[in-house]
């Protein structure tokens, strides 16, 4: 049933945008360029249609290559509506203005071929950035009377290993994160997008990683069995913190590590968070940090110690300008912010995609994170 209701709305808002891209935009071009208006939005709305079947009925092959051209779709139906926006918006105001029709007709062709510059632009753009290797972003934090100085972390998140992200994604990940030498690696969830079964061969250069590594489940993990995604990961090396807490360091030099269970937990009622299990064996004398998928947990834990909470969910927006919906959702898109006098978050922009490879102003990262004493 949530599928079910999943797949209308999903294929209700792909048809509406494509309908007002078509009548906004590509039909309101010049004549030398609306000739075949209909035919973009239409591939596009099949590209979409194609994608919800995969989905729904994995008749599909599987094909990594057809994944990525179908899931595409849904990027550049989303760029197109930015576009159309843009273009409606101009057109309007553009038509209060006094001028003549000969230099109307002259100035609107021109803004047309203008605009057809900038949607490729954009596209290409995108696509660029959606294909590129995860940047490094370093980020210094400092928190008071933090044992350890100078501790250093590899956030990775939101990885999404599964149709198109395979073993030699994560193997380049791996040797970067390596030749970075942190003192430990965070997982902040969603690492996984298919069964387990299905990626493990995937997933196995994660055993080779040269720190100690942590992981907090994401939401795309409940949807692909997490308990199968939690007994594998163990047999990596990879511990997962489930609502619990352990110590790092020396009782000297110590700080809680604590791991929460994600949101989605609560919908679909297994693995729930629970901030009061999460912190039970926490130490109330030392620096806490939290690993928590979704930015909002920031907002769910005044009543408990938190110096750092790192989190991922958002990728950053991924195709701006949607971080401007992600905001009506999460109070955070991305970066360090200092979200009360003794709280601090990071939200990492994602090291991988999910859904079309397409990423505008919000680059794949790998977060490294370097902690200092106040």
């Amino acid at each position: 049933m949530r599928f079910i209701v999943f797949s209308t709305i999903f294929f209700t808002v792909m048809a509406s945008i494509n309908y007002y891209s078509y009548k906004r935009f590509f039909k309101k071009l010049s004549p030398n360029f609306n000739r075949y208006a209909f035919v973009i939005p239409s591939i596009l709305m099949t590209g979409s249609i194609f994608f919800i079947l995969d989905i729904a009925t994995n008749l599909i092959p599987d094909s990594p290559t057809l994944y990525l051209i179908t899931s595409a779709f849904i990027g550049l139906s989303f760029i197109m509506f930015v576009v159309a926006v843009f273009y409606d918006l101009s057109i309007t105001v553009s038509n209060k203005v006094p001028f003549d029709n000969e230099r109307r007709k002259t100035i609107k062709v021109l803004f047309d071929i203008t605009m057809l510059i900038a949607a490729m632009s954009y596209m290409l753009r995108g696509f660029a950035q959606g294909i590129k290797a995860p940047g490094i972003n370093k980020i210094k934090v400092t928190i008071k009377d933090f044992p350890v100085d100078g501790l250093s972390i590899v956030q990775l998140s939101d990885v999404h290993v599964g149709r198109t992200i395979k073993e030699d994604f994560i193997q380049d990940v791996v040797n970067r994160t390596n030749a970075l030498q942190p003192d430990l690696v965070v997982i902040t969830g969603d690492l996984i997008d298919l069964p387990i079964e299905d990626i493990k061969q995937d997933l196995s250069p994660l055993r080779n990683i040269n720190a100690p590594v942590y992981f907090s489940l994401g939401n795309h993990e409940y949807f692909h069995g997490p308990v199968e995604a939690i007994e594998y990961l163990k047999t990596l090396g990879i511990q997962p913190l489930l609502n619990q807490c352990i110590q790092i360091g020396d009782e000297d030099k110590a700080f809680n590590l604590v791991g929460i269970n994600d949101l989605v937990g609560y919908r679909i009622g297994f693995l729930e968070p629970d901030f009061k299990q999460a912190y039970r064996h926490a130490k109330q004398n030392l620096p806490t940090i939290v690993l928590a998928h979704q930015p909002k947990v920031i907002e769910m834990i005044d009543d408990y110690p938190c110096d750092l909470m790192l989190s991922g969910h958002t990728h950053g927006g991924q195709i701006f300008p949607f971080g401007f919906l992600v905001m009506t959702a999460q109070p955070y898109i991305a970066g360090l912010i200092q979200h009360s006098e003794n709280k601090q978050i990071f939200i990492s922009r994602g090291t991988g995609y999910w859904g079309p490879p397409i990423r505008v102003l919000a680059p794949s990262e790998i977060s490294y994170i370097t902690i200092s004493a106040s």
